[in-house]
């Protein structure tokens, strides 16, 4: 008995600003109208005509499979031997349907990274990875963070207002990570933002990743002839032995996931905290810890709604739908938080639980989680004690949310505040 097409053979016919779609064709998931204030409904619309995995077109002609259950999520990121991460697999890529100048490659095409790699030699470089960063130094970077932090406050404190975007939430990781990496801010400034029009799947995708590649290599040149203390010289050293190319991978790998990932953290606890009064309330008066707020935000918010991707190895039936060998798999990290079937009755997440999927599972869990963590933390603990009396200087409904159906965040948070408070000791840690 034949099978039916899969989506890498459909043409999409659903619509990328309400997600209507007809029965059993894909939902573009890509458009103007894509943004972090619809997606939510979007994928309980996908959820009630598709179950756990949804047919979805993630650019004009290429279509994917959505997986939105967090059952199918954890077997997706768990199970190598059904679902690579080896792009090559990709049956669009290998038939010469994906463009070469798609802005969709710089994101999902072949790289020789932990990202991208299976068993074996995702354990020899995700062991290098992992290794450098266990060796930052948790003290010295809360101190970073910290410091860092406090002048980015001092730079606004004078004028009783803000947007905690542009003038905290997105500098503030790019600092601290270039630091980390051994970077000086104007190179980092230049990596940030070759980095972001890399992700941005647009047509500047292409040269901003050379751009990116560019800058990389000459900082790994730097780090063999003069190692310091610092993630870059710590890969290039580990007993891995990874090649120049891969080292350069990796970090741009590592830069991606720690950085937008933590602007989109910091911006979002920050909203919750402006927005939601009982949140505010319970943090405030301690019946919350920051880690406890700062999960459920990773449930409720998580800064990635959807990552790229995996590559079915072998003809299946999986959440319901037909998949064939080289189908893509996008992993629909927001979604399968919301997923009913694992939420309590009143759909809140239980504080403490931390079995979100924000930071993925199974053997690809990001390994940049710790100092993520220790970074947002930092900072929200930061501007709550300098800032207590910050408001939001716009109506909630007003503020806008970045296009993309990758990442949740916002444009800007404007806000407004009197004189700040004292510094707060640099032992604090809650």
């Amino acid at each position: 008995m034949s099978m039916p097409p899969s989506p890498s053979a459909v043409g999409g016919s659903g619509c990328p600003v309400t997600g209507a779609t007809t029965t059993g064709a894909p939902t573009a998931l890509y458009g103007p109208g894509i943004d972090g204030d619809m997606l939510p409904g979007l994928y309980e619309q996908l959820r009630s005509a598709h179950g756990p995995v949804a047919p979805v077109d993630i650019a004009p002609g290429i279509s994917a499979w959505l997986v939105i259950g967090h059952r199918e999520l954890l077997d997706l990121t768990r199970e190598e031997q059904d679902f690579s991460h080896d792009p090559r697999r990709w049956s669009l890529l290998r038939e010469g349907r994906v463009p070469a100048d798609s802005p969709l490659l710089p994101m999902v095409g072949w790289r020789p990274a932990l990202l991208f790699t299976d068993g074996q030699q995702h354990r020899r470089m995700r062991t290098a990875v992992s290794h450098a960063l266990a060796d930052i130094n948790g003290h010295e970077l809360r101190r970073s963070v910290r410091d860092t932090a406090e002048g980015l406050i001092a730079s606004f404190a004078a004028t009783g207002e803000a947007d905690l975007v542009a003038q905290y939430a997105r500098l503030l990781p790019m600092q601290v990570i270039t630091q980390l990496l051994g970077v000086d801010q104007q190179t980092g400034r230049a990596l940030v933002e070759a980095i972001a029009a890399t992700v941005s799947a647009t047509a500047a995708s292409a040269e901003a990743s050379k751009k990116m590649a560019g800058i990389l290599l000459r900082l790994i040149d730097e780090k063999r002839r003069r190692p310091g203390d610092d993630i870059t010289s710590a890969l290039l050293h580990h007993s891995a032995q990874l090649t120049d190319e891969e080292v350069l991978h990796n970090l741009v790998v590592m830069f991606v996931a720690g950085n937008q990932t933590t602007v989109n953290w910091i911006a979002t606890s920050l909203r919750i905290l402006l927005c939601d009064p009982a949140f505010r309330s319970s943090l405030t008066g301690g019946h919350l810890s920051v880690d406890d707020a700062l999960d459920l935000v990773l449930w409720r918010f998580p800064p990635t709604q959807n990552f790229p991707a995996r590559y079915a190895t072998r003809d299946m039936t999986f959440g319901g739908q037909d998949i064939r060998a080289g189908d893509m798999l996008i992993l629909g990290l927001a979604a399968a938080n919301a997923d009913p079937r694992i939420l309590p009755a009143d759909g809140r997440p239980v504080v403490g639980n931390r079995s979100h999927v924000a930071f993925s599972a199974g053997p690809h869990t990001c390994p940049a989680q710790d100092p993520a963590r220790l970074i947002t933390r930092t900072a929200i603990d930061t501007i709550r004690h300098r800032l207590p009396d910050l408001e939001l200087a716009v109506p909630e409904s007003e503020l806008e949310w970045i296009k993309s159906p990758w990442s949740r965040g916002l444009a800007s948070l404007p806000v407004r505040f009197t004189e700040p408070q004292p510094r707060i000791p640099v032992t604090s840690t809650n």
